[in-house]
């Protein structure tokens, strides 16, 4: 018994000891200041990037930053003193902004939903069809951007305002969902008669609307919306005054952005079907690029924009009102036109890349114009 004890007992400080060692360790690594950092966090840090990541490509930045301007843009027009830039200028244009920059995401995310095997052809970095997103993501996203953007229109008790959004709804579903008597895309004469009624029509009149209702205020919007494009310079023509709400008149800046951006929309509609040819060509999908070749629809765009910064030129010339109206419109309008023919020189016709490349520099120009408009007068 004592050979045991003292056996025990010779064994049992280096087991002591050992866990003594082991208890240290662990006290060390786990300690207040010393201990490793969980991985959960960092993880879902990481998932939460890869999600906006994918949601930003998802919402299509180049649309969304066009929306963004045309919008700030055509707000502008209907200030009629620098009295207006005040509460009820900046609300009705947070009302605009964040109802159309959501219904944006829907749209494009919609026409994404059923073109995901087109997408694996002609853009495969779109998250659905590289699997980013899965089906049901996209179609959460669309239906809860849809639903906001609706919603916003309707809290904001402007009938201009919904009218737009769910106009703009109404035509994106048309013209991308795949079900009888839709999907207009197919249709080249229908696909550019969307993009055009949105970007160069609804876009223009109806914002424009929605803000000069939001500067006057609910009781004597119809008059003061008058005033507000009287009060621009230019007078209204009975012939395009009868397509207008009741209330809006035209002006010159008003007339010149909705004229010039319809060219410039069927430029858009066009030319964003020549880097997709392949892809469109595989899934039977007709379009003009398809049916003509891709360097007549190169070259009818680049004669469009042309003719489009000429007569813009032109109407600085001849019809602007101030002399730095007239300045700032030809001198800008010359060399946007300038720079617009000289890249399209390096432009080769049988890269799918090269024509995304200045497809994505007629969006630059597009922006441009939106921030021009404010200055004809």
């Amino acid at each position: 018994w004592c050979l045991r004890a003292t056996r025990a007992r010779r064994v049992a400080p280096g087991a002591l000891n050992a866990e003594n060692i082991g208890a240290s360790a662990g006290e060390e690594s786990e300690g207040p200041g010393k201990a490793e950092p969980s991985p959960l966090p960092a993880r879902e840090s990481s998932k939460l990037l890869a999600f906006l990541t994918a949601f930003g490509r998802f919402s299509r930045p180049h649309t969304v930053l066009g929306t963004a301007v045309s919008i700030c843009s055509v707000s502008l027009l209907a200030l009629r003193a620098p009295a207006d830039l005040n509460a009820r200028f900046a609300l009705g244009l947070a009302q605009a902004l964040s109802a159309a920059l959501c219904m944006n995401v829907a749209i494009v995310g919609l026409n994404q939903l059923y073109d995901i095997e087109i997408d694996k052809v002609n853009k495969p970095y779109l998250p659905l069809a590289s699997g980013d997103f899965t089906v049901r993501t996209g179609r959460a996203i669309v239906l809860s951007t849809a639903a906001v953007s609706l919603l916003i229109g309707f809290a904001s008790g402007s009938s201009p305002l919904l009218a737009t959004l769910t106009t703009s709804l109404l035509l994106g579903i048309a013209y991308s969902t795949d079900l009888p008597l839709l999907r207009w895309k197919r249709f080249p004469f229908l696909a550019a008669a969307c993009i055009l009624a949105v970007r160069a029509v609804i876009v223009q009149l109806g914002f424009f609307s929605h803000m000069a209702a939001a500067l006057a205020g609910p009781a004597t919007a119809a008059s003061e919306a008058a005033a507000a494009t009287m009060a621009a310079g230019a007078n209204p023509r009975g012939l395009f005054q009868s397509l207008l709400p009741p209330g809006i008149e035209w002006t010159l800046a008003l007339g010149f952005g909705t004229s010039f951006m319809t060219l410039f929309s069927i430029v858009i509609a066009l030319f964003k079907d020549l880097p997709d040819i392949q892809g469109d060509r595989e899934a039977g999908l007709k379009t003009m690029s398809v049916r003509l070749g891709p360097q007549r629809i190169f070259n009818a765009c680049i004669a469009l924009l042309a003719t489009a910064y000429a007569a813009a030129c032109a109407i600085g010339c001849f019809w602007c009102g101030p002399a730095w109206s007239r300045l700032v419109t030809v001198a800008c309008h010359a060399a946007l036109g300038a720079t617009l023919l000289a890249r399209s020189r390096s432009v080769q016709v049988s890269s799918a890349q090269s024509l995304y490349a200045f497809y994505m520099l007629i969006w630059k120009l597009f922006y441009a114009e939106y921030l021009l408009i404010p200055f004809i007068r």
